[in-house]
């Protein structure tokens, strides 16, 4: 545990139960972080959640947050029990903490218990490589990698959920969604740091998500299951869980229009 864990504390909330001060200072932290968001766009997209995972430093000042839904479809007949992670943002200041996978790694298994049908996936867009480095370092297994080609059946699975939540917008030979009003990490953010290249997950992220830089998202998959985590991951469950704070809702899927 770094000395930035014992500064910062995650909380996993309904979105139902967030104030207009927790809402005006997430859209705060997203604009700073990245480019195109509107508060309208960002009301639009929090809609469409229904669980948020707060970080606040000790004083209460919010430093990061995760919005998820949590939801239950079909794929080829059978129940598929999925997490789609929404808009994330960690100010550089909690880089080095592991508040942010200590709470959401905790409260997607507790989620489970109100998703249990079928296989449980977690459906990953990401426009920056940190946000993709999280994979590798607490999930065993997940696509697309550098090391490993897809499996057909995860690639069709994948292929399935991305064209259900994001229609025309979702490219399948690409893996990618490009929306029509992108939000664009600002400045050094996009970039990729000098000596960051020599990590082959950054340079395959690079690589398959040229545009990036542009707000393009890589679409991810991995299944959600204690097997699944790394020996980081695992160490990520026990201490620090969030507290969640009213019984869980879990909706059906909404297809892309």
């Amino acid at each position: 545990m770094t000395e930035s864990d014992l500064e910062t504390f995650p909380t996993s909330v309904p979105r139902s139960r967030l104030g207009t001060t927790d809402r005006e200072q997430m859209f705060d932290l997203l604009a700073q972080h990245f480019e195109g968001v509107t508060p309208t766009q960002f009301e639009r997209d929090l809609s469409e959640k229904n669980w948020v995972i707060l970080l606040h430093r000790s004083g209460g000042r919010l430093v990061g947050f995760s919005t998820l839904l949590a939801y239950e479809t079909s794929f080829e007949g059978q129940p598929v029990s999925v997490i789609y992670s929404g808009d994330t943002i960690v100010s550089p200041e909690a880089w080095g903490s592991t508040a942010l996978a200590r709470g959401w790694i905790g409260c997607v298994r507790q989620l489970r218990q109100s998703c249990p049908r079928g296989r449980f996936y977690w459906l990953l867009l990401t426009s920056g490589f940190r946000t993709y480095r999280f994979l590798p370092v607490f999930w065993r297994e997940f696509h697309p990698r550098f090391d490993a080609l897809m499996p057909p059946e995860s690639r069709k699975l994948r292929d399935h959920l991305a064209a259900e939540r994001f229609g025309p917008s979702y490219a399948p030979g690409s893996g990618i969604v490009q929306f029509v009003h992108p939000q664009k990490l600002r400045g050094a953010l996009c970039t990729v740091p000098e000596g960051r290249t020599n990590d082959p997950h950054v340079t395959f992220f690079v690589s398959h998500n040229p545009g990036h830089t542009h707000g393009d998202e890589l679409v991810c998959l991995t299944e959600l299951s204690d097997d699944n985590l790394t020996r980081a991951g695992r160490r990520m469950v026990a201490p620090m869980n969030p507290r969640l704070h009213s019984p869980l809702e879990v909706r059906e899927v909404v297809p892309a229009s």
